[in-house]
């Protein structure tokens, strides 16, 4: 590939492997979660990220050019190849965690989508325009239950609040700019990571306003999952995600 290339298929993979991870992540709510309505709601937002996720891991393949399709790019490579950002393999810990990891990339992603909708590149334009839709309403869902929880019980703001300091630490990575985010950025495909920080610091202080929760300092850190750097939860979740794929390759139904 040629490094314009390369970059491109890191792109689809970060955002890709992003959604893929963050929408098995809720899954492992099915039938846990508080109540019945959540139960589907969480799963509807799963399957909106799983098929933003065949489209990227798709087009990824296709730029990449050796073969390899959205189940081979998911179900066959190995922890170091991922290039999720650390804060969607967390694990879901309690009902407040859940939903300070869903928010924050939640809004993240929304911002990123509408520059992508004005990307040079038609697919993830297209791409963009559509998502878009499914991500409003991620956003919506999300920033009203942290409200909901912050603005509640004595025990529910205490555990949104707690839940809000212990994931604020993930959310550097979100906006931390690679080299081919600047290469992207200059042809007109992508928005740098950093020019979206404005408009989710402003986004996210006004649900936590409105949650009378308190927003952590921020924490700067290195792009750790994008450089395929991961925290000891991912290998865990992949172990169950590839495990049919690794044990039974290329079987069908």
């Amino acid at each position: 590939m040629s490094n314009s290339s390369e970059a491109l298929f890191n792109f689809c993979l970060r955002l890709g492997d992003s959604n893929l991870i963050l929408g098995h992540r809720l899954s492992e709510w099915c039938g846990h979660a508080p109540i019945l309505e959540e139960d589907m709601a969480l799963m509807n937002v799963a399957l909106d990220l799983l098929g933003q996720t065949r489209v990227l891991l798709t087009y990824a393949g296709e730029v990449e050019g050796k073969g390899r399709d959205e189940d081979k790019l998911a179900y066959h490579r190995d922890t170091f190849d991922f290039k999720n950002v650390q804060l969607v393999e967390q694990p879901n810990g309690d009902f407040a965690e859940t939903l300070a990891r869903q928010c924050f990339f939640d809004n993240y992603h929304y911002l990123l989508l509408e520059k992508l909708s004005v990307s040079s590149d038609q697919t993830l334009r297209d791409h963009a325009n559509k998502a878009l839709k499914e991500v409003r309403y991620h956003c919506q869902h999300s920033g009203e239950w942290i409200v909901r929880l912050g603005d509640g019980t004595e025990e529910s703001h205490r555990r949104m609040q707690d839940a809000i300091n212990e994931t604020w630490c993930f959310t550097g990575e979100l906006f931390t700019d690679t080299a081919e985010d600047r290469e992207l950025a200059e042809a007109g495909v992508v928005a740098l990571p950093s020019s979206l920080k404005d408009g989710w610091n402003k986004q996210l202080s006004a649900i936590l306003s409105e949650a009378t929760l308190e927003r952590p300092e921020d924490v700067p850190v290195p792009a750790m999952g994008k450089a395929g750097a991961h925290s000891e939860h991912l290998g865990y979740l992949l172990a169950e995600m590839q495990f049919l794929q690794r044990s039974y390759p290329d079987a069908t139904w």
